[in-house]
């Protein structure tokens, strides 16, 4: 008797927190203008302003490893400001869609250091700043 009461309170507690959490509604012009100022700052090789939209909370997965909080973040970004150098880098965007906190981009670039064939970034965005990214991406 005693399990099926905790499970019947476990369940009860979880439709209250998920409940609230899926009815909040999220602006998808903050989650737009996050991904427009994050791509600026990586367009101009700018850490500041790139680790500006991350938090200590934050989450970046890649092919190449998985970075948590500013300093992880921070690092991973250093070596991908040295491939995508301001001066002769192209970037084609290919497609991208906003729902609620996602943003999704699908890309292809030429750089003086890489070339990606094909690439894609999901971003999640709260208040303002990214909390998770993931990417993947084909180089040639």
């Amino acid at each position: 008797m005693k399990n099926i009461v905790l499970v019947t309170l476990l369940v009860c507690s979880s439709v209250v927190v998920f409940g609230q959490n899926s009815t909040k509604k999220v602006d998808e012009a903050t989650t737009l203008a996050v991904f427009q100022h994050h791509s600026k700052a990586l367009g101009e090789n700018n850490l500041d302003d790139l680790m500006a939209d991350y938090t200590e909370e934050s989450i970046v997965i890649t092919p190449e490893g998985t970075y948590s909080g500013l300093a992880e973040i921070r690092k991973a970004f250093v070596e991908i400001v040295k491939a995508f150098p301001t001066i002769g880098s192209k970037f084609n965007v290919i497609k991208t869609a906003v729902k609620n906190d996602m943003f999704y981009v699908v890309w292809s670039a030429k750089t003086p250091v890489v070339e990606y064939t094909f690439a894609t970034d999901t971003f999640i965005i709260q208040g303002g700043k990214i909390l998770r990214q993931t990417f993947a991406g084909n180089l040639k």
